[in-house]
């Protein structure tokens, strides 16, 4: 496909890197030459210095022939005229980051009106991803799939766990959950296990299965908590506001810490359920007047990556038994989940994603048969949701008789309604929605998933 994206900042740049990874066409319009350098040393992108709302600067870019223009600018407003002009000159798709809360109460006549076929708003799906980990805190992160019905939740195994140093065929036997582990993160090396697999204290796991089902593995092995009752958060920006809105509805109290006299008065105004402090909360003092080590849950949401990174570290020696991080430098995640903070979100990485589930949409009205994709455990293994049709291989064929390919798992299927955890008797049918699970990059069809040639035997 052919892509621009206006604007070269943090989420125009990491969507970029990761859009030509999928072996798309991709342009990037900047007026910043230092942003555009960058972007053209390190990614195999077509760099144009201009304004995104240049009717010149656009046809440059091959407007007309585009598929996708992604308006990613710090401005909603220049993203929203961006898009109009370009939907004007002939692109076929368009999206548009818009931040601003105010706007996002009126998506639906934006999107109407101005012809936009997405609204991205980074800090908006931060908050939903940081909501569902505070209703369920035994995880370290949460994606859903086939409208909620499967989740894949990601947790660290302990030392104490009971199925700790079993075989997962064990561990399945024993505990009877129709769930799957269908990766895992040892030190630095990934692998997509088999019932041979044996887990050890300090793997990163990443199961399916159905929600209640989930919560029964967790259960089981001792570490359901049901959901954060109360939630400090630190900082009192876009993404506090919206997560506060999420949680107020299931009940989770909050407390927010924020230094800007004028944006507490602002939120003291907007949430009338949170209790607003003006204060420092990178201030130990403040921490210790509010009694940070008291609650059920802490979130760092400044806009420096230190201060989230020092603050959450100081909130885990306190024990609170939650610590969520935003952090924007890939460099970052990697050290505050060396420090044991597991749970990062990134405002970037969770726009990237999104973005490119949407092209991923596209190619499949264009023949290929992917209807989600995730990118799991730092973008090192893809989560795809396929639709088995007539093209697909072995329908109706048990599991076991079929031949899969080495680092491939099918995770789940959906099947009118119902979700099926497979075993090798299940077999995939005609309109299943199939999760697979893979390190392989660029997968494009459920074919793919299958060995060429038929020797039978089942890769589970």
């Amino acid at each position: 496909m052919k892509i621009i994206i206006v604007g070269a900042g943090k989420v125009g740049y990491y969507t970029a890197k990761h859009l030509c990874q999928e072996d798309n066409d991709v342009v990037i319009i900047d007026k910043n030459q230092e942003v555009l350098q960058k972007a053209a040393d390190d990614l195999d992108v077509m760099c144009i210095r201009g304004s995104g709302l240049s009717t010149r600067v656009l046809l440059s870019a091959g407007v007309q022939e585009a598929d996708l223009i992604i308006a990613a600018t710090t401005s909603d407003e220049i993203n929203m005229l961006c898009c109009l002009t370009g939907k004007r000159l002939g692109v076929k798709h368009t999206i548009a980051r818009i931040r601003d809360p105010e706007y996002s109460y009126e998506l639906s006549v934006l999107k109407k009106e101005m012809g936009l076929d997405m609204v991205i708003n980074p800090e908006q799906e931060s908050a939903g991803e940081i909501a569902r980990v505070l209703r369920f805190p035994a995880a370290i992160n949460i994606e859903t799939f086939v409208n909620g019905r499967v989740e894949m939740v990601a947790f660290r195994v302990r030392a104490d766990d009971i199925f700790c140093g079993q075989t997962l065929m064990q561990t399945m036997s024993r505990l009877n959950v129709p769930i799957v582990f269908c990766a895992v993160l040892r030190q630095d090396k990934v692998m997509i296990p088999n019932g041979n697999t044996r887990m050890e204290a300090g793997d990163l796991a990443y199961i399916v299965g159905e929600p209640p089902f989930i919560h029964t593995f967790f259960k089981k092995i001792g570490r359901y908590s049901g959901k954060t009752k109360n939630v400090l958060i630190i900082g009192g920006g876009k993404i506090a506001r919206y997560l506060c809105e999420d949680i107020a509805e299931v009940g989770i109290r909050a407390k927010i810490i924020e230094r800007d006299y004028k944006v507490c008065q602002s939120l003291s105004e907007g949430l009338p359920n949170c209790v607003i402090i003006h204060g420092d909360g990178s201030d130990e003092t403040v921490l210790h007047s509010e009694n940070m080590g008291a609650f059920d849950s802490v979130v760092t949401l400044t806009g420096r990556d230190e201060e989230n990174l020092l603050v959450a570290l100081y909130a885990s020696q306190m024990g609170v038994p939650k610590v969520i991080a935003k952090i924007n430098r890939p460099n970052y995640e990697e050290m505050i989940r060396g420090f044991g903070i597991d749970s990062v979100v990134s405002p970037k990485s969770v726009t990237a994603s999104q973005i490119i589930r949407f092209v991923r949409a596209l190619k499949n009205s264009m023949g290929c048969s992917i209807e989600t994709l995730y990118k799991i455990v730092d973008n090192r293994v893809e989560a795809l949701v396929f639709l088995a049709n007539d093209t697909t291989q072995h329908l109706g064929e048990p599991f076991k008789d079929v031949q899969f390919r080495k680092n491939f798992i099918v995770a789940a299927i959906e099947r009118r309604g119902k979700v099926i955890i497979p075993s090798g008797s299940d077999c995939i049918e005609k309109g299943d929605r199939v999760v697979i699970v893979s390190t392989e990059a660029r997968v494009e069809t459920l074919n793919d998933v299958f060995e060429k040639t038929e020797t039978g035997g089942w890769a589970h």
